[in-house]
């Protein structure tokens, strides 16, 4: 059986993780919360930070506004 799911970016004092099966524990610990399989805006700065974080990020996940 195979389940396709977004992967869940969690945030906390600016340090990103990726989650497939986030806890309520998890999501309500961070500060942002980017689940999966859901689009957000997103400023420059953040755009950039989760890139560089590593946890899977490329330019390609951003669309122009």
């Amino acid at each position: 059986m195979k389940i396709t799911r977004g992967i869940t970016v969690l945030e906390s004092d600016g340090t990103y993780r990726a989650v497939r099966f986030p806890t309520q524990d998890e999501i309500a610990a961070a500060t942002t919360t980017y689940m999966g399989g859901h689009e957000y805006t997103v400023d420059d700065a953040t755009k950039a930070a989760l890139i560089a974080a590593g946890v899977g990020v490329t330019e390609a996940n951003f669309t122009a506004l």
